[in-house]
């Protein structure tokens, strides 16, 4: 695992132009349109930055929508976990967990009310077309695997020379070490401020809570401890001391979701549900020892849920859609414990997997890349009580990092009803897809009702704070030496070179474009 301060830097391969692929949503065959790139390595400040400037990952492919052009806009949202409080409906599913967990009862009836899939789905859950251009991509783009021992070789020759050689042309090694990390970033990630509203509460502020309740919940989510070896986490359902997760509160207090969740069980309960979160990338041993069962559970998933035939939810895919992740494992010493990077969320019920979210931990929040279950257990509605939970995560992993205090939820999808639900999880803000910014969800809906496409940054002035300005100090990965986009273009003849780069300089922002390395070949 790299070390905060011996990170590699990222790696990117950036694709010209726009993808047109099948629309997931609305089945248009060729209205969804982003933009894309392979990312061969990328540290979680970087892809923090990026998702916050509305990128999302699938596999090792890191896309973005064309906002104003794509036939159905995805809006990157995110949760505030600290000052979130369950729904009824959110109650009413963790109530239904825990009767099954104590009594072995099924609900009846039909569930199709709750969401099929968690926040975890995003724009390629049912859109293989863009797998299958992925597998082509990768097959033609991907670099060899001395790439980065040639990167690291060149840093090596540049430590012997930069103190005899005065050249502007290559970035010298102090250089090289600042940007790839010393500890504490060169300077700190931009929080957006949201613009307060013109009437009324603040709906970006957490509501007041008493000093005594927030101190309680803190001791109660200090004592979710870590196992001794830290290669995942177990939370158990069964068998937890009232003294941990207390189940009764005061009659004047709702219970918290913590209460909710972890309940004690009695010991003759008809089953037991654990939580396990294993590091996929670089594979753990966790998660090498149960890769073929949760593969089984991707499989029925798929099968049932969106109609696969059995051939094609292969173990190729499998691996390269939810287990390849271009996230460097980072353990900073001011993170959390279990590090950041790409992590499987496995929920095991009585001894086997039913159910596995996919997650990255990033600085600043846990995000949500996908959910499978078994189609079994769709009667406990799955999605939703796994979301529930990874809020709980979330705040428990604030509690070790306070900056990591947000939930994201992928894509907002308020043109398709399907996707609607992620809205139900507050406080919630939506990004503004032109100045990046958060702003408050309520805030939103009503623009989002008369189009589509929206700015929701109110402020007419208001520009892209962290847009590129100075292209020419992109940093550029070629024939083996890094150097900036300033000295890269002198030796290149091809106008529509430039063009290119200033794209992907325009849509990656200008820290980004300073910190990671452009591929050119």
């Amino acid at each position: 695992m790299a070390s905060w301060n011996a990170l590699s830097p990222s790696i990117v391969e950036y694709f010209e132009g726009e993808d047109f692929y099948r629309c997931g949503y609305c089945k248009n065959e060729s209205g969804s349109r982003s933009h894309g790139m392979w990312a061969h390595s990328m540290t979680v400040r970087d892809y923090q930055d990026l998702i916050d400037r509305g990128w999302r990952r699938s596999g090792k492919y890191v896309y973005k929508p064309v906002m104003n052009q794509t036939c159905c806009p995805q809006y990157t949202i995110r949760c505030h976990p600290l000052e979130f409080q369950p729904s009824k409906s959110h109650k009413k599913v963790l109530k239904k967990m825990l009767k099954f967990l104590v009594k072995g009862e099924v609900s009846k009836g039909n569930c199709e009310d709750e969401p099929m899939d968690s926040a975890m789905e995003d724009a390629v859950t049912g859109d293989f077309a863009l797998i299958n251009k992925l597998d082509i991509k990768c097959d033609l783009k991907t670099l060899g695997d001395d790439l980065k021992e040639s990167l690291k070789s060149e840093e090596k020759k540049k430590e012997k020379t930069s103190k005899k050689e005065d050249s502007k042309e290559l970035i010298n090694s102090q250089a090289i070490e600042e940007k790839l990390g010393s500890g504490e970033p060169s300077h700190s990630i931009k929080v957006h401020v949201v613009p307060k509203p013109g009437k009324g509460a603040d709906l970006s502020k957490p509501p007041c809570r008493k000093a005594k309740e927030i101190r309680k919940e803190r001791k109660r989510l200090k004592l979710m401890q870590q196992n001794p070896d830290g290669a995942f986490e177990s939370f158990q359902a069964q068998g937890q001391t009232p003294s941990l997760f207390p189940s009764k509160t005061k009659s004047n207090q709702p219970k918290s979701l913590e209460d909710l969740i972890f309940e004690s069980l009695p010991e003759n309960a008809s089953h037991k549900l654990e939580v396990r979160v294993v590091r996929s990338s670089p594979p753990s041993p966790q998660f090498k020892a149960t890769f073929q069962e949760s593969y089984q559970v991707y499989k029925r998933y798929q099968m049932v849920i969106h109609k696969d035939p059995p051939d094609k939810p292969t173990v190729s895919q499998f691996t390269r859609f939810l287990c390849s992740s271009p996230l460097e494992a980072e353990n900073p010493p001011n993170g959390p414990e279990c590090g950041y990077g790409s992590f499987h969320q496995q929920y095991w019920l009585d001894g086997k997997i039913i159910a596995v979210g996919v997650i990255d931990i990033l600085p600043h929040c846990v995000s949500s890349v996908y959910l499978y279950y078994d189609p079994g257990y769709s009667f406990l509605s799955l999605g939703v009580y796994s979301a529930l939970r990874e809020i709980a995560f979330a705040r428990q992993l604030h509690e070790q990092t306070s900056q990591l205090c947000y939930y994201y939820m992928g894509f907002y999808i308020h043109s398709c009803a399907k996707m609607k639900y992620k809205g139900q999880y507050r406080p919630s803000d939506l990004l503004c897809p032109e100045t990046y910014v958060w702003v408050p969800i309520e805030q939103c809906l009503s623009s989002l009702e008369n189009s589509k496409y929206c700015r929701f940054n109110q402020d007419p002035e208001a520009v892209d704070e962290g847009r590129s300005k100075e292209p020419d100090r992109l940093q550029v990965f070629y024939k083996k030496a890094i150097m900036p986009y300033g000295v890269y273009k002198k030796h290149q003849k091809d106008p529509s070179e430039d063009a290119t780069v200033q794209q992907y300089a325009s849509l990656v922002g200008q820290a980004c474009s300073e910190r990671m390395l452009l591929f050119r070949n």
